[in-house]
C-alpha cells in the first residue's frame, strides 16, 4: 500500500497544476482496490480521464477492464481508494454521505442494462418518470408536464400509460433514460443500455441518448460492447487493465450526416505512459520492450529486434535476448 500513500501525497500538487481545467469529468491517477479474504485486486490502476461539458462519449473494454468500477464511482455508488475524481466540481473522493445523496439526486442520472433496475413494474411510464421529481420542489402539474416532454423527446409518448410489461425492451430503455433525465442532471451515465437489444432497437436507444445530449445539453457517458453503437459516437475511449488505453475520434462529415473519418490514438497518462493497441503490438511481435527513436515531428516505435517477432516471421540471427 506504500504506492497508494505516495499517490495520496501527490494529489495536492497535481490538482494545482491545472489538469482538467474546465472539464466536467476529471479523473487523475484514479485507483480502486478491492480486498477480500486477504487478497487485493486493483480494478483501476491510475486511470486518467477528462471529459468536457456537453460531450457524448462511448466507453469500451473487455470484461474486468474496470469500466463498471469507474461508472459506479462516477455515479456516487462507490468511492476511490486513491487519486482524484471530480464531476461538475464535486470531489467524489471526499464527499460526506449527505452530499453523496444530493449528488445522486441532482447531478447524475444512471441507466442500468437490466430494465428491471430502471423501472418500477407496477407504475406506468409517466408515473416512473414523475417519481424522482417528488424529491424536488415541483408541483404535480409541473411534474406531469416534465414527464410528458421527456417521453415526447425520447420518441415514446405512446407509452405514457403503459406499464413496463406492456412495452418492448427498447421502449423500456428509452423510458428509463427519461427517468434518469427527470431531475435535469448534468451528467447521464448509461451502463450497457443496449446489451439486451437487437441492432435496430439499440440504434433507437442510442438515438435517444443523442437527443438528450443535443436538446438538453447533458453530458453523456455510455458503456457498450456493441460496435454498432460505439461506432455512432464521436469519441470512443477504450479501457484496459484499469487504465485508459486508446481513444478513437471521429470528425464530423461535411454533409452533417453522421460520424465521419475515425482516427485511433494511444492515450498518454499523467506519467506519459501509453498502452499500445494489442492487435498492433501482436502483429509486430512487440513484447517486454520496444525500440524508440526521436524524429523532428514524431517518435518511432519498433520491435526490439527480429528475435522479438513471431517465430514464423523471425529469421535466425544467432543473437538472442534474455
Amino acid at each position: 500500500m506504500a504506492g497508494l500513500e505516495a499517490l495520496r501525497a501527490d494529489e495536492a500538487r497535481r490538482s494545482a497544476a491545472g489538469y482538467g481545467d474546465g472539464a466536467l469529468i476529471v479523473c487523475d491517477r484514479l485507483v480502486r482496490v478491492y480486498s477480500a479474504e486477504g487478497i487485493e485486486v486493483q480494478a483501476l490502476q491510475g486511470l486518467d480521464l477528462v471529459i468536457a461539458p456537453g460531450e457524448l462519449t462511448a466507453m469500451v473494454g473487455a470484461s474486468g477492464s474496470g469500466k463498471s468500477t469507474l461508472m459506479n464511482i462516477l455515479a456516487g455508488l462507490d468511492a476511490p481508494t486513491a487519486g482524484v475524481v471530480k464531476v461538475a466540481g464535486h470531489d467524489l473522493g471526499s464527499m460526506a454521505a449527505r452530499e453523496r445523496v444530493h449528488y445522486r439526486r441532482s447531478v447524475v442520472g444512471f441507466v442500468w442494462q437490466q430494465t428491471s433496475r430502471n423501472l418500477l413494474p407496477y407504475l406506468t411510464a409517466l408515473q416512473n418518470i414523475q417519481l424522482p421529481l417528488r424529491f424536488a420542489s415541483m408541483s404535480q402539474p409541473a411534474r406531469r408536464s416534465r414527464a410528458l416532454e421527456l417521453l415526447e423527446m425520447l420518441g415514446v409518448p405512446h407509452c405514457a400509460r403503459r406499464r413496463p410489461d406492456e412495452m418492448s425492451g427498447g421502449e423500456q430503455q428509452r423510458v428509463a433514460i427519461g427517468v434518469a433525465l427527470a431531475g435535469a442532471p448534468t451528467l447521464l451515465l448509461a451502463d450497457e443500455p443496449t446489451g439486451e437489444l437487437d441492432s435496430e432497437t439499440a440504434a433507437d436507444v442510442f438515438g435517444a441518448l443523442q437527443a438528450a445530449n443535443a436538446e438538453l445539453g447533458v453530458t453523456v457517458l455510455v458503456v457498450t460492447h456493441d460496435s454498432d453503437v460505439s461506432g455512432m459516437a464521436r469519441r470512443v475511449i477504450a479501457i484496459a487493465d484499469g487504465r485508459t488505453s486508446t481513444e478513437t475520434l471521429r470528425s464530423a462529415p461535411a454533409d452533417g450526416g453522421g460520424p465521419g473519418h475515425a482516427v485511433e490514438y494511444a492515450v498518454l497518462d499523467r506519467s506519459r505512459r501509453l498502452q499500445l493497441p494489442e492487435e498492433m503490438a501482436d502483429a509486430l511481435g512487440m513484447r517486454d520492450r520496444v525500440r524508440l527513436e526521436a524524429e523532428p515531428d514524431h517518435i518511432g516505435v519498433w520491435p526490439d529486434s527480429p528475435a522479438a517477432l513471431p517465430a514464423s516471421d523471425a529469421q535466425p540471427t544467432g543473437d538472442e535476448h534474455a
